[in-house]
């Protein structure tokens, strides 16, 4: 499968379950729809992680001293 389209799935799916979650009425709803937003959310993770250390992406290097950008 594309990463693109992994990528756009969890997404997807992330931002509906958010939206269940706003709308959750009962507590056990929300209970359970964190749950799903927790797991998405590592699935997530998980997969950026795996994207940046396989670019060989280091993070902010460029950017080392942020202070010339205040």
């Amino acid at each position: 499968m594309e990463p693109e389209r992994i990528l756009n799935g969890l997404s997807d799916e992330l931002q509906r379950a958010i939206k269940e979650l706003s709308e959750a009425k009962t507590l056990d709803e929300k209970v359970a729809l964190s749950g799903v937003v927790k797991n998405l959310s590592e699935s997530l993770g998980v997969f950026l992680n795996l994207a940046t250390d396989l670019t060989g992406f280091e993070e902010f290097e460029d950017f080392e001293d942020m202070d010339d950008f205040s």
